[in-house]
């Protein structure tokens, strides 16, 4: 039986991973992570299928100035190479993520059994800086790894039809619904917004799903070769292996953007540099090919023998046509109110957290409605309130809890501004393709779409398929992104502590608590 993963915060009671630390406690976050010829044609963007060549090819990126550069990107905690001492507002996983390592890792080499036991002054043992560089071959450009303009274009079950291999008799159960294996691939690119061409390149890679009508059950049940969770949790089968796939192809786009990508450490140890002119979505696959691979066989996956060949036998040149930058420099976020009717106070019960996944920019916060609780017998129950639309525009995707409100109007949600509303309620939700006003209602917030222990509303933002992080004052000067500002309050967020922030306007602001009847994080407009 296959459950969804919620990311919302647990809005009725507090919970460990969430809870506010003390001046001098550490809060543990549960946060794991070539040239182009200008002269190519472009092609035009077409839904028919691609009949896949597995006759060798010589890849058309193979030497000179890589495109698009992108700029080194400074660490984003100054650490040096044997120790780092503990400063207030510090979380482990983000010294490990700012030192090039894993939080296992930090653990297991300061032989931490019990990490709430960490305060400010500590002095932390890190591992040695790497020295080698890793592959500054571009495998990808970033509107082929995120659910970008064009990629709706791509008919996934016309591809998968005419394919020989397994992917075309494989099924899954997701919520105790069985679903074919083009509908798993749709379900889980919409989910992360990550193209579909890119995971089914992925399968074909590394277990031959595309060609292959008969793999060993290895490869039948592990096609990506996930791991299991170091809590035990299998991830066997479709979803689950795609699941980790987008996830961690997140964690990298995601991580490189914000510039805390460095290194990158393979689960033998070893630790390489990650190449500082790489595009976000070449980084991205170099992380998640490093999830389980050793170095000697990343360094040829992230070759031009590797997956861009693949890509390019089964796909096309994934370097015709790109949509750069897919976020422009300089762009505003268009005014949005608060997602819920002006006169009625709402508690904030989470600050900037991952829009989809644990891998994705921190790009959603919550909400809860405000219920007399003394008349609920459950913590999840179908609120008395609405969530509304938060600007004008139409409803692009309806599905389990969630509603995709496109700003643009063209139904497209891989395209321009788009805002996610999570644990919306089926009873009384708006239909798909409607046209809303601002503050025209969007449904109830409720525990729907995934494994929530308190009713509320998750929102994020999207632009061409990029989550937008609420808050990005601590982003690169080379990546700047606007922060989420509903209703004049902006969000702001605690250094590496999810969950955790604030909503400033003027000199008011509103901290985010789970526990609700508090003044502390009441907001109305």
């Amino acid at each position: 039986m296959r459950k969804f993963i919620c990311w919302g915060a647990l809005v009725l009671a507090m919970v460990a991973c969430n809870m506010r630390s003390t001046p001098d406690v550490i809060v543990i976050t549960a946060t794991p992570i070539a040239a182009t010829p200008n002269d190519l044609p472009s092609p035009t963007l077409s839904s028919v299928p691609i009949q896949p060549s597995l006759e060798a090819a010589t890849p058309l990126i193979t030497t000179g100035v890589p495109p698009t550069p992108d700029p080194t990107f400074a660490r984003a905690v100054a650490v040096d190479a044997q120790t780092y001492t503990v400063r207030g507002g510090d979380t482990l996983s983000g010294i490990a993520q700012a030192a090039g390592t894993t939080l296992d890792a930090l653990l297991r080499l300061n032989e931490i059994t019990n990490p709430d036991s960490l305060f400010v002054g500590q002095v932390l043992q890190l591992p040695a800086p790497p020295t080698e560089q890793g592959s500054r071959f571009k495998i990808v450009p970033d509107s082929r790894l995120v659910r970008a303009p064009g990629s709706a274009a791509f008919d996934i079950d016309a591809f998968i039809a005419i394919q020989p291999g397994y992917i075309r008799l494989a099924s899954d159960e997701v919520n105790d619904v069985r679903l074919t294996g083009a509908q798993i691939v749709r379900r889980v690119s919409l989910e992360y917004s990550v193209d579909a061409r890119l995971l089914l390149t992925l399968l074909e890679f590394q277990s031959g799903w595309l060609t292959n009508p008969a793999p060993d059950e290895r490869a039948r049940d592990y096609p990506l070769n996930a791991p299991i969770t170091a809590s035990g949790f299998d991830r066997k089968g479709l979803y689950f292996q795609l699941v980790w796939a987008a996830d961690n192809l997140n964690r990298g786009f995601y991580a490189w953007r914000a510039g805390e990508l460095t290194t990158i450490e393979f689960a033998d140890g070893a630790r390489i540099l990650v190449a500082p002119d790489l595009n976000a979505g070449t980084a991205g696959i170099q992380y998640l090919l490093s999830r389980n691979r050793s170095i000697a066989d990343w360094t040829n996956a992230v070759s031009a023998e590797g997956v861009y060949r693949r890509y390019f036998t089964t796909m096309g040149d994934p370097f015709a046509a790109p949509v750069e930058p897919l976020v422009p420099v300089g762009i505003q976020q268009p005014p949005l109110t608060f997602p819920f009717p002006q006169g009625e106070t709402w508690f904030f019960t989470g600050g900037a957290h991952g829009g989809w996944g644990s891998g994705s920019a921190w790009a959603a916060v919550d909400f809860a409605p405000p219920d007399d609780l003394q008349v609920q017998t459950t913590f999840c129950y179908l609120s008395d309130y609405f969530a509304v639309a938060a600007a004008a525009g139409s409803v692009a995707r309806v599905d389990e809890g969630t509603v995709i409100l496109d700003l643009d109007g063209d139904g497209d949600e891989s395209t321009g501004w788009t805002l996610l509303y999570l644990h919306i309620a089926a009873r009384d939700r708006v239909a798909q393709g409607a046209r809303l006003n601002a503050g025209d209602r969007i449904g109830r917030p409720s525990c729907e779409g995934g494994v929530s222990n308190g009713t509320h509303m998750h929102i994020a933002r999207r632009y061409n398929g990029e989550w937008i992080p609420a808050s990005c004052a601590d982003c690169p000067l080379t990546q700047p992104r606007p922060s989420f500002v509903m209703s004049d309050w902006t969000v702001l967020t605690l250094r590496g502590q999810e969950y955790q922030g604030y909503l400033t306007r003027g000199g008011s602001q509103r901290i985010a608590e789970q526990l609700r009847g508090v003044v502390e994080n009441r907001v109305s407009w």
